[in-house]
């Protein structure tokens, strides 16, 4: 039987009381599923260059341009990306600062111990 929690009752709380509410950390677990992906964290990666329009994404992932607005219609409701249109063209980038931040710190990490 497992005595750590009555060993360490204060760090039990304190972590309990740290945690966000249920519907948050539903959120986050949903929004991270976004990453669990290959092609979606490519698409994520290359965006970090720049705006892409869907042929130029098609091109860098070697995806038909259907599988790329599959996944980019994902990442637009998990608010990852974004897009604006100029004529006939959509162009995609990453949402904001913090999906390009969250990019750097996860490739960081994984780079660790290499």
């Amino acid at each position: 039987m497992c005595r750590v929690v009555e060993k360490n009752r204060e760090r039990v709380e304190a972590a309990v009381a740290s945690l966000p509410d249920d519907e948050t950390v539903m959120k986050l677990a949903d929004f991270l599923s976004a990453f669990s992906d290959y092609t979606r964290v490519k698409i994520l990666l290359a965006l970090r260059s720049g705006e892409l329009c869907p042929c130029d994404i098609s091109a860098i992932t070697g995806m038909s341009i259907s599988a790329v607005s599959h996944q980019l219609r994902i990442l637009r409701y998990k608010k990852l990306v974004k897009y604006r249109r100029e004529g006939r063209n959509i162009y995609y980038s990453l949402h904001d600062r913090h999906v390009e931040e969250i990019l750097g710190v996860a490739l960081e990490h994984v780079g660790e111990g290499e």
